[in-house]
């Protein structure tokens, strides 16, 4: 399975950037279908010895050797509400990396890969009881397909988010931005939270969109507004539902009258090809999840200052 999922990287390179993502498809104890982004998973592997420690999350199954590197593993079938795959021998072992940490996630049951269209992904219903554990549905072959928020996840595990840094606070301080509004696009809940509260406490404003295509409609609402309602700077998910952040990024500078906005993409998605995409849509900088002073700093970096009242 590793094989084939190298093979095909170049091909679904291509496809980034068109508002079509591939995803790997598996099983967590019954019929259901959960997908990730391929470009998330380095390996598959069958499930390994696992060391246990005390103290460990629940939600860990324990650790691993992945190719010399420990490395966390977590059981996504019992974070899903599934029972227990730890002990079960025939569990599979997907490696991932998420924000430039290697973690594993024991699933029941790899399938295939599939190309879904960007519109095709939508935010999952309530009624279908997944709560934020899943951000966007969608069918494959009449099938219902749930991507699983792997930040709810991990930050369910690891609560404790980073902080903004006094140092950089004080140059956020410094600098006069409190007439700056900056949207952020972001399916999940708990990553608009973070970047809106580390905003904040930059004194800037925010506009909130819960994915690309709501937030190419709010640019394009506020793009005649007065200068006081404009937005000045877009900080954006890759991964989201209808539209996605590459393509958000392409649409964005293919309309006059948005081109001339600043763009952050920032997403747990921080695999090398990032670099290639970020200069093919023309995004001005790249911030891997969640680093607050890396974010902040790119705000600061692009982000004009105020001219002082005369």
């Amino acid at each position: 399975m590793s094989g084939t999922l190298l093979d095909k990287v170049e091909q679904h390179t291509r496809l980034a950037g068109h508002n079509r993502v591939a995803m790997l498809l598996f099983r967590l104890g019954d019929t259901q279908l959960f997908g990730i982004n391929v470009f998330k998973v380095r390996e598959v592997l069958r499930r390994p010895p696992l060391e246990r420690m005390p103290g460990q999350h629940a939600l860990h199954a324990g650790t691993c050797d992945y190719r010399g590197q420990t490395i966390p593993v977590i059981d996504l079938a019992a974070a899903m509400g599934y029972a227990p795959l730890r002990d079960v021998a025939s569990a599979h072992l997907m490696v991932t990396e998420f924000s430039r940490s290697v973690q594993g996630f024991l699933v029941a049951d790899l399938q295939h890969m599939v190309h879904c269209q960007g519109e095709s992904l939508v935010a999952p219903p309530s009624t279908l009881g997944f709560g934020a554990r899943v951000n966007a549905v969608t069918r494959v072959n009449g099938a219902l397909l749930a991507v699983v928020d792997v930040e709810h996840i991990l930050a369910s595990i690891d609560g404790t988010p980073a902080e903004l840094s006094a140092h950089v606070q004080r140059a956020a301080s410094a600098r006069l931005l409190h007439a700056r509004r900056v949207l952020v696009a972001d399916d999940s809940l708990i990553a608009r939270r973070r970047i809106v509260g580390l905003l904040n406490k930059m004194n800037i404003e925010c506009v909130v969109a819960q994915d690309g295509r709501e937030a190419l409609e709010r640019l394009l609402e506020l793009a005649d507004a007065e200068p006081a309602e404009r937005i000045d700077l877009v900080v954006s998910d890759i991964e989201m539902p209808r539209l996605d952040g590459y393509a958000l990024t392409r649409a964005i500078r293919e309309t006059p009258a948005l081109r001339r906005l600043k763009v952050v993409l920032h997403s747990s998605l921080s695999g090398l090809f990032n670099e290639g995409m970020i200069k093919e849509v023309k995004a001005d900088r790249f911030v891997a999840k969640f680093q607050p002073d890396v974010l902040a700093q790119a705000v600061l970096d692009l982000l004009p200052e105020q001219p002082a009242a005369t």
